[in-house]
């Protein structure tokens, strides 16, 4: 679910979410078969994730003179993320900007202040607090999207907040980054501006253009995506946990209890802000993902990039976890029925009787 995340390949968005943009719908044959896929990628992808992590802790020395490739992973995982998007999709943050904003600024300032304050009441060491504070500035995963659908959520809305999150990322994360964790390690600002440039914008934005371009064929290699991005993610797990192997057998355990502070405090930020602003219960649902999973796979890369090993611990653990916990919580929810807004159900009615006529 975040990305450490799977992508919503194929995911199960809102209804007709190619119809504006000259896009082809993918056929009511081939949208099931996509949303299966992407379900059962994201349900399956804390077991590859797990897998990984043993397979890099058990033979470190097998996926340590891998961890340059970390980089190119994550940007084959953004560029699958583009592939899911659709013109619409940007259409939809005009349609409720101000929900999307509040989803957006709720995620950059609750993760990060929750990051600085787990690290404080853990005492963290500096390497490993840089990386917890690092989580918190990523932005949102885009298995949020998933987990939304499957809560039976506002998807649209959630793909909105993960979009525009990843596309403010390349400022707000490194800004945020040596704005709480500067006094713990020197941050580069301007290198990690670059990288998440290179690694998140510019795949997310190619990979846009290839969606605009050939829809059709994106279309119909659309359920095979969540289970590559689902073993890049793995990929960079292994090479992570393989990196900090020896720090984990004294450290894993405090990292576990902080990672899951921290995820489950930002789901419930996420719902606690929404309801506070009288939002309805799928939107609610929508903010407790975005606001609560996190692109851990970024944070992981960032951390091994211009920190330290063990400084990209948090992120790998993050990565198993929030899946776990966000597959939770989904389906608690989709357990929870839910009474529709009444000027909703009134438009409902109305367009019965109108095909009733």
């Amino acid at each position: 679910m975040s990305d450490s995340s799977t992508p919503p390949a194929g995911s199960p968005q809102t209804p007709n979410p190619h119809s504006h943009s000259g896009q082809t719908s993918p056929s009511p044959a081939q949208q099931p078969k996509a949303d299966r896929s992407s379900i059962i990628a994201v349900t399956a992808l804390p077991v590859l994730v797990v897998i990984a992590g043993v397979l890099g802790f058990l033979t470190p020395d097998t996926f340590t003179p891998l961890a340059p490739t970390i980089t190119w992973s994550l940007g084959v995982v953004m560029f699958f993320m583009g592939l899911t998007l659709t013109l619409p999709d940007f259409a939809r943050i005009a349609k409720k900007p101000w929900i999307a904003a509040l989803g957006v600024v709720t995620q950059f300032i609750a993760m990060p202040l929750l990051g600085l304050l787990v690290v404080t009441l853990f005492n963290l060491p500096a390497e490993i607090a840089v990386g917890v504070i690092l989580v918190g500035c990523a932005p949102g995963g885009t298995a949020s999207n998933v987990v939304t659908y499957l809560a039976k959520g506002d998807t649209a809305l959630s793909v909105s907040i993960t979009t525009l999150s990843t596309l403010l990322a390349p400022v707000l994360t490194p800004l945020l980054t040596l704005w709480l964790a500067g006094s713990y390690m020197d941050v580069p600002f301007w290198s990690m501006f670059v990288s998440i440039c290179q690694t998140v914008l510019v795949p997310v934005i190619v990979g846009v253009l290839v969606r605009v371009v050939a829809s059709k064929l994106v279309d119909a290699i659309s359920p095979v995506l969540p289970w590559l991005a689902s073993v890049a993610i793995a990929y960079i797990v292994a090479i992570v946990v393989a990196g900090s192997a020896d720090s984990i057998a004294s450290a894993g355990l405090l990292v576990l209890l902080a990672v899951i502070t921290h995820n489950v405090l930002g789901l419930g930020i996420g719902y606690g802000v929404a309801a506070a602003c009288r939002l309805d219960t799928p939107t609610r649902r929508a903010l407790s993902f975005e606001v609560g999973l996190q692109n851990s796979g970024l944070a992981s890369t960032l951390a091994t990039t211009y920190f330290s090993p063990l400084a990209a611990l948090p992120g790998a653990v993050f990565s198993v976890w929030h899946n776990v916990s966000g597959a939770l919580l989904a389906s608690l929810f989709a357990r929870r029925p839910y009474s529709k807004p009444p000027r909703e159900q009134l438009a409902q009615d109305a367009r019965a009787q109108e095909s009733v006529r």
